[in-house]
């Protein structure tokens, strides 16, 4: 499966693209080599090779949830730039 010159066009129009003549080409040439290699690809026989998700095995990388003491208030807002009644005090944004 070739891709003309208008396809390309039509899709850099699309994408918001400006190309240019040799672009054009170019980008022509190089989406039909990507094409070819893909229907070369399509030949191999994969009906053994299970489907993956990941080629590595991944895994949740998450501390247990413990129970723990928090921090002080009195030590959360020692560098508040402005508190009021043990709370922070923030601009208003409306």
């Amino acid at each position: 499966m070739a891709l003309t010159r208008e396809e390309v066009l039509h899709v850099a129009n699309l994408a918001r693209l400006n190309l240019g003549p040799e672009e054009v080409e170019l980008f022509t040439q190089q989406l039909n080599d990507i094409l070819t290699y893909i229907e070369k690809l399509q030949e191999l026989d994969t009906s053994g090779v299970p489907c993956l998700g990941h080629v590595v095995p991944v895994f949740n990388a998450f501390r247990e949830d413990a129970v723990r003491e928090s921090i002080p208030r009195d030590a959360a807002l020692a560098n508040a730039p402005a508190r009021e009644e043990g709370n922070f005090v923030v601009p208003r944004i409306i």
